[in-house]
């Protein structure tokens, strides 16, 4: 009974019910990630991804996302993709949360910011 309360009240959990249905009279299952969101195609080529969890777009990784932005005709899914050895592992947005960057004078960390070094030259109307 919750799932579908949320399915038609909320549209960050997940799926909404007019997207359950869409996707399960329209949709084919192209694939899933690696953290579990499931991706899908219909016969005009629209794209969708059903998000794992609350829907936020920076976990999609890159190649789906490429894929979803018909930036690459093939779906990770279905080509053989290696990732090269310079690339890092996928990281979600982490703005907001503890782990988000901070730089040196920022309101939010106890560090100053360094000193201007004399090549900067402030504007004066």
């Amino acid at each position: 009974m919750k799932k579908l309360f949320l399915m038609i009240f909320t549209w960050w959990n997940g799926q909404t019910i007019g997207t359950w249905w869409y996707t399960f009279r329209r949709g084919r299952k192209v694939g899933t990630d690696e953290l579990g969101n499931r991706y899908y195609v219909d016969r005009n080529d629209r794209r969708w991804v059903i998000y794992n969890g609350l829907a936020e777009a920076s976990r999609v990784p890159p190649g789906w996302s490429a894929w979803l932005h018909h930036t690459g005709d093939v779906a990770p899914s279905e080509a053989e993709y290696r990732p090269r050895a310079w690339e890092k592992a996928h990281l979600p947005n982490m703005t907001g949360s503890a782990a988000a960057y901070r730089p040196k004078g920022s309101v939010l960390t106890a560090e100053s910011r360094p000193r201007v070094t004399g090549d900067y030259e402030p504007w004066k109307p």
